[in-house]
Order: C-alpha cells, then structure tokens, then sequence
C-alpha cells in the first residue's frame, strides 16, 4: 500500500458517495481541509498519511464498511506520484 493509492482511495471513496474531498471530510467530522491535496506532504516533501482515525470516520459517516474503502486501493497503481 503506497501514500498514493491511499490519497486516491480517499478521493474515489469520496466521489464514489457524492462527496467532494472537502465534502467528504465535513460529513465526517473533520476539517474540511484534512484532505486537501496542500496536507498530503510537508513543506520538506515528507508525505502525511491520513490517520486510521480519519478513515475510520470517513467509514463511519458513509456507513460502509472497510472493504467499501480498500478496494479502491487494490485497484489503484502503487506506483503513480502526486
């Protein structure tokens, strides 16, 4: 599992339940910056993974189930850059 494929599963996951990124994270509880792509490294270009917390959330507010998330990371390239 790459930071890619999991930033893009939160993006399609998103979609998927009619959310924006921002949308989503708003529905969940969250900021609704939390998944901006400006969050996903720091200024030195150390990526910042989402917390099980978030994707726990994320699950929650959807209802759905853990599979629903992580099938959009088996499908998604492992080695695809931001």
């Amino acid at each position: 599992m790459t930071h890619y494929q999991v930033w893009h599963a939160i993006e399609l996951f998103a979609k998927e339940h009619g959310f924006s990124v921002s949308g989503l994270a708003r529905r969940s509880g969250l900021d609704p910056t939390s998944f901006n792509k400006s969050k996903r490294s720091s200024v030195y270009g150390q990526p910042h993974w989402p917390s099980m917390l978030s994707i726990a959330k994320i699950l929650k507010a959807t209802n759905s189930k853990p599979n629903d998330f992580f099938k959009f990371i088996e499908t998604t390239p492992s080695d695809k850059k931001e």
